[in-house]
């Protein structure tokens, strides 16, 4: 695996970070995760300006423009041997002596590789998966992507130690999303999901699914859905990038419907596969 690292393109094993960069010592980056169809990065425009905001919120001056930005995922899609995976891009504070204020002078650190795609999640298309509702541990700003992600490691191991894939998180009594994903649940025909504030990170899969159902006709209720209605919800659904679209079956052990994915997520991984077919073949982003 070829990787990029501060503008050289190297050997996986030939990579090294500085002990000493912010990364390491405070997760004090960002990241982005960008599938790739047919060698063609999947909605560039919108991971491209989710990862602006999130550089920007955290005051990370990563002088790349956008063209260098575009250019980096083109390339890094090509280094796919198939054509199909996902980008992973972190952009750190860069190497500095250990103190919590910005450093002065310190570059940021560009660090970037493409990994094909697994076949984990399409097993799961055809029988959902299982989660648990779990408190949300997290800050208050999870509409930045960034690499400080323990409270989402301990949430997925705690999902996982119940025989989960995935934790729905709680506050207030609101299921805003996942620990590792967006969620959206059908309730008598309409999907509701959280409302793309700080609360939640605006996953870009989740803003795709979410105009496919518009102009499919599917009535949508941007509203964190309490925790009694995605009990008795009708389907209760994850979108991620990673992941794609997924119905979740079981939660907390019970029976989602009728155990199996549903007629909307049937409807809407339908349109998702069919629009991942138009970027291969360069119709659409």
């Amino acid at each position: 695996m070829r990787v990029y690292l501060n503008g050289e393109w190297l050997p996986g094993e030939r990579a090294h970070v500085s002990v000493f960069d912010r990364g390491f010592t405070f997760g004090d980056g960002v990241y982005e995760v960008i599938p790739v169809y047919g060698g063609r990065p999947f909605r560039v425009a919108a991971h491209l300006a989710r990862l602006k905001h999130s550089l920007a919120e955290t005051r990370i001056d990563a002088t790349y423009t956008d063209h260098q930005w575009l250019d980096l995922f083109d390339s890094l899609g090509q280094t796919l041997p198939l054509g199909e995976g996902t980008i992973y891009l972190q952009v750190t504070r860069g190497v500095a002596p250990r103190q919590h204020a910005f450093p002065a002078h310190a570059p940021p650190t560009v660090f970037a590789y493409a990994r094909p795609a697994s076949a984990t999640a399409s097993r799961d298309v055809g029988r959902g998966i299982a989660a648990v509702l779990l408190p949300d541990i997290r800050w208050t700003r999870c509409d930045i992507k960034t690499t400080s992600l323990i409270a989402n490691v301990l949430l997925t191991q705690e999902a996982a130690d119940c025989g989960g894939s995935e934790a729905l998180l709680v506050r207030d009594d609101r299921v805003n999303e996942g620990a590792a994903s967006n969620v959206l649940v059908v309730c008598d025909g309409r999907l509701h999901t959280a409302p793309a504030d700080r609360l939640i990170l605006d996953g870009i899969t989740r803003q795709l699914v979410l105009e496919l159902a518009r102009s499919r006709g599917v009535d949508v209720v941007e509203e964190s859905p309490t925790v009694d209605r995605v009990r008795g919800a009708d389907e209760v659904l994850i979108t991620s990038s990673g992941r794609g679209l997924l119905a979740v079956t079981t939660l907390d052990g019970a029976v989602v419907g009728d155990g199996q994915p549903g007629p909307t997520f049937r409807l809407l991984h339908e349109a998702l596969q069919a629009f991942r077919e138009a970027v291969r073949r360069g119709e659409a982003q």
